[in-house]
């Protein structure tokens, strides 16, 4: 049956007459995007209880006066503080086990799914008016701030838990009591809890690590791990089970490693959880990579580079064929840096092919192949069955071996763009990797097109930040000399609340960009040393990552601690 339209139900309710409505769809089309019901209260010409009344008729829903109901703390303890605020919702009842919430915005049709999926209930939506619902949030939960640390207190005290739990340990395996044990209400509400707070904070990773004393949850935000308040011991047992329930992996297999995948949906937009479950001594270490869309950006404007490089990097992602290299420690963003040039480069008149492992994000237009071992699908092998696929441009995650190098470079011979990744510490070393590896030097000085080395530093919280002195030994490690440095200011960030006390806001990339030349090819040709590589790539114009990250030190965008921490003085 088709929905009706808001306008017409407010005509039909009798708030708005036919000219009004004119008068706003109007106004609604010179400003694209705009939802007629606001506009209709912004102008004055319906309240907020009408629009709520005609939102509720178009979607056959209830009202609720949030104002003239008093919510009960058990119901209120179904839905958490952050969900609360990260879905705009408050539940108003619960009767068998469907959980009624009330939303001021009730098209929005995925929260009732994503609470579903969270929540383990079914979901009723009521509609309140906008003033009501952040009032309604205000009050109940802000006065009492749900937290993990009040909920973790709160588990250590329940005894029936920490019972059953024992009691299923003891036995060998009863696979429904385990599934029962991970789907309770205690054990679902603090995971939901942690994983909402770590896509929040956009995190990229979550640790959950079990020790002979106690179980640890970490959250890597911004590249540095936080720990959060410890929940008690025994829960490594349950939450380890809940998360392999949501990934789809034997939770009766508790000794080898296992990796699945779980998809949720968070505030209408999609996340992907890869999961790794690792058995170690006292228990299963579990860690959760966060792949968030709408985190990432996929744009070269986006990344971070300064504009001689940026200049640089475009004009030879534009070359016919070649081999273009990114390396970087695992977690400096060459995946991002990668999926930005196939953006660019995403056009109908070109076939571009990835592999990876796994598919991080998809992007439209372009044909990517995640890699599985177990099924003999290797970045070697589905090389191979790329080149048959008439592409323009190869993505290859990563070079690991011989195998996947050589294919690589007879894409490149064979007149293909190939892209990929490698684990080396700057530009010029890669070089060495890859002649280590055993791919011939001819091959490699035909093939190379460039070379470029990043990092990730965090960004100085703007709200917080101060001018420093660098201390001594931050200048020596530096190879400063406080003499040379002039009237050069220095900045960090003091701690505020917008950056959780850190001093830290987001990241930043340092690049050094090696594109080879007839001279660097003639000196690898001359089994020259990575030192000599470096001095001649620097005197053709090749900025190193330390200087790199000086530059935006001086800048005020980062802290030298950072550029210390993520760069290596060269000899």
């Amino acid at each position: 049956m088709a929905v009706r339209r808001i306008g017409q139900i407010l005509v039909d309710l009798g708030f708005l007459t036919d000219e009004q409505l004119e008068v706003v769809l109007e106004e609604q089309h010179q400003r694209p995007g705009s939802l007629l019901g606001k506009i209709a209260e912004e102008m004055g010409l319906i309240t907020d209880e009408h629009l709520a009344q005609a939102l509720a008729e178009q979607m056959g829903m209830q009202t609720v006066a949030l104002s003239e109901v008093e919510l009960p703390p058990e119901l209120l303890g179904r839905i958490t503080e952050t969900m609360a605020q990260l879905y705009r919702v408050v539940p108003v009842k619960f009767e068998g086990n469907t959980l009624t919430v009330a939303t001021c915005d009730p098209q929005n049709l995925t929260v009732q799914d994503e609470l579903r999926t969270f929540l383990g209930h079914e979901i009723e939506m009521a509609v309140a008016t906008e003033r009501e619902l952040v009032a309604a949030i205000s009050r109940y939960y802000d006065s009492e701030s749900e937290s993990v640390e009040k909920l973790v207190q709160e588990l250590n005290e329940d005894d029936d838990l920490k019972a059953a739990i024992e009691a299923l340990q003891s036995e060998k395996f009863n696979l429904s009591d385990m599934e029962a044990l991970a789907d309770s209400a205690p054990v679902r509400k603090l995971l939901n809890m942690v994983l909402l707070l770590a896509i929040k904070d956009q995190a990229s990773d979550i640790h959950f690590e079990p020790f002979e004393d106690e179980f640890r949850i970490r959250i890597k935000a911004e590249g540095v791990l936080y720990e959060m308040v410890p929940p008690p011991r025994h829960l490594a047992f349950a939450i380890t089970t809940r998360v392999k329930v949501m990934a789809n992996l034997d939770i009766a297999e508790r000794r080898l490693p296992q990796d699945g995948r779980i998809e949720l949906m968070v505030g209408g937009h999609p996340v992907d959880l890869r999961v790794s479950v690792l058995p170690t001594m006292f228990g299963e270490s579990v860690v959760m990579r966060v792949l968030d869309r709408t985190v990432v950006n996929l744009s070269l404007d986006n990344v971070g580079m300064d504009d001689f490089t940026s200049q640089g990097f475009r004009k030879v992602i534009e070359r016919p064929n070649g081999i273009i290299l990114v390396t970087g420690p695992t977690g400096s963003g060459k995946t991002t840096t990668l999926y930005s040039a196939l953006t660019e480069l995403n056009e109908i008149t070109e076939k571009i092919i990835t592999t990876e492992d796994p598919v991080e994000y998809d992007i439209d237009g372009i044909i990517q192949i995640p890699i599985d071992t177990n099924s003999g699908v290797t970045f070697a092998s589905c090389l191979r069955a790329i080149l048959r696929q008439d592409p323009d441009k190869i993505l290859v995650g990563e070079i690991r071996d011989i195998e996947t190098a050589e294919i690589a470079v007879q894409a490149a011979l064979t007149g293909h763009l190939v892209f990929s990744t490698l684990h080396t510490n700057d530009a010029p070393s890669t070089v060495t990797r890859l002649k280590d590896m055993g791919v011939p030097t001819f091959l490699l000085t035909a093939t190379i097109e460039a070379i470029l080395a990043q990092r990730l530093v965090r960004r100085i919280c703007t709200k917080c930040r101060e001018e420093t002195k660098p201390s001594a030994d931050l200048l020596f490690d530096l190879g400063l000399r406080r003499e040379d440095m002039g009237d050069r200011k220095f900045y960090k960030g003091a701690g505020c609340d917008a950056c959780n006390n850190t001093g830290y806001k987001g990241r930043v990339g340092l690049f050094e960009l090696m594109i080879m030349s007839d001279a660097l090819r003639e000196m690898i040709m001359g089994t020259a040393s990575t030192d000599e590589l470096r001095d001649l790539a620097q005197s053709q114009g090749m900025v190193p990552l330390r200087v790199f990250g000086l530059r935006l030190a001086d800048q005020g965008i980062t802290t030298l601690d950072e550029v210390v921490r993520e760069t290596i003085q060269e000899s």
